[in-house]
């Protein structure tokens, strides 16, 4: 299927046409050898022999000429026969003429295709009405026939016009009574051999030149000589109208093109109104049999010039060629040029071709006696088919997306298989991968025939990157079958794979068990040691997941305890875990005390005391109420791994036993902690000797006087200290705050030298005199405040307060203020705004009884007369 495509366009090349500039095979061969490096040219047109009912026709008779219609094929025959054909060569039903005696000179048919017209040597011209039987006409001129035009219009035309050319240009029309009327338009020139009728013009040859004929002014416009010394009888004149005023001349080696204008000089009375002018006029290397055109460009049937030959020599033709050119005013540009592989093309000369065309499809009919080969242009089909015969298929690939809709026989997927299979002959599997991608659409047996085509080269490593995992989604076979390959030849794209694929494409158990087998022989594998832990989680068997990755030490093994919530799987491993990573792990229990209880924790790890510690090291900064259990063992691991910790430690907690504690820096002879924790005991006595005798740091032990503030404590310091100077200098230096320093002088012997004295003294002297300063300042501080104070209160008391109307007793309930003077008193208001008369007060009373009674701040009271 896939060399389907190529195979029938070489098929047709090969029986039809093949691509040369030469006119003998010898050239072509030597061509071959000498430019075989060069890249072929592309054909312009595609050639096909019309076969069917033709060839019997063929086979029995010879084909004389050819009118072609949109319609059909309309063939005449060196024995009078005229066959109307489809463009397959098939008869057209009861389409069949036996119209003459001898060979058929030429056919002409309307622009409608409803009559045709045959002339002969027999001197006879037939009009068949191909839809009405009883409209066929015979006329006799008694001489041969040598052409004949019938009016383009005459399917329509009343007057059923027609030209024949014999000798003479005879035009026949209906006159009266429906007697056909003839007009000779020209004579006296030799015989006609060729007329065409197109619009309102009439073209004719003979010996001596083309004429044409203006049927509307009725008259002759121009005459074109005749330049070229061949014997016409051999070469004949072909002419060709490729619209209704361009008319192509092509007479043995000379090509004319002539367009008919319009004469504008008004004045020009005996001119005719419309002339010839020839816009190109060229010699060529062959001689023209057939002349037709293709858009701006002329398409000529040529016969190749013969070379001289010797004396006796027997004359064989070449080829015909089929030319597509360019004309330009004096010369041309040759486009393509096809020789043709006509049957019995070495017995023909020039005037046994013929060429016709359908202008509107862009066929070309080449006509021979033995054979008739149709042309067409190369459409989207057979440009992609040129293509992937020369194994362009990228451009092929192109084309077919680009004009999909245009394309008949042609498609993507054909012509992207065809280059799959030659990328797989070239060993290309790379490339052949990455096609599958391009042609597959989303056609699932596609894939899996593919993968099989790979597997058989062992290449699915190319094809596996670019597999689809959904949309479509494959058999899980194929998934299986690119994994196992993958296993025994590449372990880390296996593993890679495992990673990549859903697991859902393919049986896991299956490839779990050949990943097994395959560890059997090699053991030590921890690629495939990790593969198959990946796998185990798919099948969600996570504590042999788990036992795999641990033995590999993988960093994945905490996110997959995470991931499947593993925490129970894992009571037995915590010491395997913090080998393995003692940060993670620590964190993962921390972060999950809930789910692994702290005291199988502690449990686990009491060979590993260091891992123990620092377990509950992190897990006291995070939350010290949950590891108040472990405070004991916790000064245990504190002094063995982390001593500054300590002290910290035992400042900070209360949950442990301080003579267990105290044993076990005394043990160690941790002196600072055996302080604190004499101090915390209460023996501060023997915590003070401890700083004096082994620590000996007097401002350690100053400290400690400070912190406890004990009489006693000072008094046995300095009694400790007397003899020696180093100490007396640090007490001097601090005890100026806390301790009189007499008491400390008074004990010093006479004539003792100690370090620094003077200016121990005068900083014992600077801070008491500091302890004075600040003291007479704190003393003018508060009595500055007492005399603002007291100012601002009697401010304060010496405001007026308003009483008005609505005031009242609160003793009695009645107006404090009246109009009547006799039921007027004495009053007295209080700061705090309570009014009473003075008679409703208890005696000697100075603070308002309601503010008294709601132990409210007194007020003073304001007493008002009457």
């Amino acid at each position: 299927m896939a060399t389907s495509i190529g195979d029938v366009l070489k098929s047709k090349k090969t029986e039809v046409v093949e691509m040369t500039d030469s006119s003998s095979q010898e050239e072509e061969e030597s061509e071959e050898e000498t430019d075989s490096s060069e890249d072929e040219v592309e054909p312009t047109l595609k050639y096909d022999r019309v076969t069917n009912d033709l060839s019997n026709i063929l086979a029995k008779d010879c084909a004389s000429c050819m009118a072609v219609h949109e319609k059909f094929l309309a063939l005449g025959t060196h024995w009078g026969m005229i066959y109307l054909l489809d463009y397959q060569g098939n008869k057209v039903s009861n389409k069949e003429y036996n119209a003459h005696t001898t060979t058929v000179n030429q056919i002409s048919v309307d622009e409608n295709g409803d009559y045709i017209a045959s002339c002969s040597d027999d001197g006879k011209v037939h009009i068949f009405g191909l839809y009405a039987p009883e409209n066929i006409q015979v006329i006799n001129f008694d001489r041969p026939v040598k052409a004949v035009a019938l009016d383009p219009s005459f399917h329509k035309s009343s007057a059923k016009q027609f030209v024949t050319g014999d000798d003479k240009l005879v035009l026949t029309e209906k006159g009266f009574f429906g007697r056909n009327k003839s007009t000779i338009l020209h004579e006296g020139e030799g015989p006609i051999r060729e007329i065409k009728w197109k619009g309102d013009f009439i073209a004719w040859a003979n010996d001596r030149g083309v004429k044409v004929f203006d049927v509307s002014k009725k008259s002759r416009i121009t005459s074109i000589s005749n330049d070229h010394d061949k014997r016409p009888d051999l070469y004949h004149c072909n002419l060709y109208w490729k619209d209704g005023r361009t008319l192509f001349v092509g007479w043995a080696d000379r090509v004319k093109v002539c367009i008919v204008r319009d004469n504008l000089v008004r004045d020009a009375r005996d001119l005719p109104t419309r002339y010839v002018e020839i816009v190109s006029y060229f010699t060529t290397d062959f001689y023209v049999s057939g002349i037709v055109s293709l858009e701006d460009k002329i398409v000529i049937l040529s016969y190749e010039k013969e070379e001289n030959l010797e004396e006796g020599q027997q004359h064989l033709a070449n080829r015909p060629h089929l030319r597509i050119i360019y004309p330009r005013h004096s010369d041309y540009e040759e486009i393509s040029n096809d020789a043709l592989s006509i049957r019995g093309y070495q017995e023909y000369r020039c005037n046994d071709y013929h060429l016709e065309s359908i202008q509107q499809e862009n066929l070309f009919y080449i006509i021979s006696p033995k054979d008739v080969v149709v042309a067409r242009q190369r459409d989207q089909d057979d440009h992609i088919e040129w293509l992937v015969e020369h194994e362009r298929f990228e451009e092929a690939l192109e084309l077919a997306i680009k004009h999909s809709r245009e394309l008949k026989r042609c498609s993507f997927q054909e012509i992207g298989k065809q280059y799959l299979n030659t990328l797989f002959e070239d060993e290309e599997y790379d490339e052949a991968a990455r096609l599958c991608v391009k042609i597959s659409g989303k056609n699932k047996d596609f894939w899996d025939l593919e993968a099989l085509r790979f597997q058989q080269k062992r290449q699915l490593k190319a094809l596996a990157p670019y597999l689809p995992r959904e949309d479509p989604t494959l058999s899980a076979t194929t998934y299986e079958m690119v994994l196992n390959e993958f296993l025994n030849f590449d372990c880390k794209g296996f593993m890679q794979l495992v990673k990549e694929w859903p697991h859902s494409l393919y049986s896991v158990k299956t490839i779990i068990n050949a990943v097994k087998d395959r560890l059997d022989v090699d053991k030590k594998n921890e690629t495939l040691l990790q593969a198959l832990a990946e796998l185990y989680s798919y099948d969600k068997s996570f504590n042999e997941a788990l036992s795999i990755y641990l033995k590999l030490k993988h960093k994945d093994v905490f996110a997959l305890i995470h991931k499947h919530n593993l925490y129970d799987s894992i009571s037995d491993k915590i010491v395997e875990l913090m080998e393995f990573d003692e940060e993670q792990a620590i964190q993962m229990l921390i972060d999950n005390v809930q789910k692994i209880p702290i005291d199988k924790v502690v449990q686990q790890l009491e060979k590993k005391s260091k891992y123990q510690y620092i377990y509950l090291h992190k897990l006291y900064k995070k939350d010290a109420q949950s590891v108040q259990p472990y405070a004991g063992k916790q000064i245990k691991l504190y002094a063995e791994f982390d001593r500054k910790e300590l002290l910290p430690f035992l400042r900070s907690n209360t949950n442990y036993k301080l003579d267990m504690a105290l044993k076990e820096c005394e043990t160690r002879e941790f002196y600072e902690e055996q302080v604190f924790l004499l101090g915390r005991m209460g023996n501060l006595l023997q915590a003070l000797g401890l700083i004096t005798s082994k620590l000996r740091k007097v401002e350690h032990a100053i400290d400690f006087c400070k912190e406890h503030n004990d009489e006693e404590l000072w008094d046995n310091l300095i009694s400790y200290s007397i003899n020696k100077p180093s100490f007396i200098t640090g007490l001097l230096n601090s005890i100026g705050t806390h301790v009189d320093p007499i008491r400390l002088i008074k004990k010093i012997q006479t004539g003792m030298e100690i370090p620094g004295l003077r200016d121990s003294l005068v900083t014992i002297i600077k801070d008491y005199n500091l302890q004075i300063s600040l003291r007479d300042g704190c003393r003018r501080i508060l009595v500055a405040d007492s005399f603002n104070l007291m100012a601002r209160l009697v401010k304060t008391q010496k405001k007026a307060i308003s009483v008005d109307l609505n005031h009242i007793c609160q003793t009695c309930q009645r107006k404090i203020l009246v109009n009547d003077l006799q039921y007027a008193s004495d009053i007295t208001v209080y700061f705090c705004h309570h009014v009473f008369h003075d008679d409703c007060l208890p005696r000697l009373s100075s603070t308002c009884p309601i503010c008294t009674t709601q132990k409210r701040a007194p007020g003073s009271k304001i007493a008002f007369g009457n």
